[in-house]
């Protein structure tokens, strides 16, 4: 029986819908057309390879899109990787559509995520009526994912049996390898389908999640 859910922050709850737009755009005017799901689909592969800091900045973020540029065969010139740095530095976050399900779960909640000190406010600010009784940041506990410890942490503070919680995140690295290896149940949220041969539990939105209590 579950007594606990586990929900990760980026791209779980939290996406920036006007990335794909903006660097879509962005390639256009540089003549190169590329659809929006392989636009995103790569993306997605190249973040299960980087590690990403609590606080990232722009050396890392070059990096990145130098990776994610030539992952989707583009050559990452230092005006292409400039102009895609300064047009999407700002970008805002905004709450999924699907989430209004997790009010309905009847049991407690938590939040285990690579995130800044900023972690709880940005959860009052897109998450008013929910009541997260755990959260769990990276930069806060001092110890980030995929950290074995840090999931450990999961199951410390809610004084559970690792079959006794449920976790949500949307990467393989990251979340569902680890929290697996102690016992923990997890399912990776793929609302994309990047991962449709997956060999783990998988849902496409989080209205599936109530399945599995």
């Amino acid at each position: 029986m579950i007594k606990a859910v586990f929900f990760d922050v980026a791209n779980t709850l939290l996406y920036k819908p006007s990335l794909f737009v903006e660097i879509n755009s962005i390639l256009k005017e540089e003549g190169v057309c590329i659809p929006l799901q392989v636009l995103k689909e790569r993306h997605q592969l190249v973040s299960e390879i980087v590690t990403f800091p609590d606080v990232t900045s722009k050396i890392f973020y070059e990096e990145f899109n130098r990776l994610y540029l030539m992952a989707l065969g583009i050559e990452p010139t230092e005006r292409l990787l400039a102009k895609i740095y300064n047009r999407c530095k700002y970008l805002p976050w905004e709450r999924f559509a699907d989430l209004d399900t997790i009010k309905d779960l009847n049991v407690p909640i938590g939040i285990i995520s690579n995130w800044n000190k900023s972690l709880p406010s940005v959860l009052r600010d897109f998450f008013p009526e929910l009541n997260f009784e755990w959260l769990l940041g990276s930069e806060t506990m001092k110890i980030r994912k995929p950290s074995i410890d840090f999931y450990k942490l999961i199951i410390d503070k809610t004084a559970l049996m690792p079959n006794e919680i449920l976790y949500v995140g949307d990467s393989i690295k990251l979340d569902i390898v680890p929290a697996r290896s102690l016992g923990i149940n997890s399912i990776l949220i793929d609302r994309e389908i990047h991962f449709p041969y997956a060999n783990i539990e998988r849902i496409e939105s989080m209205k599936e999640l109530i399945d599995f209590l």
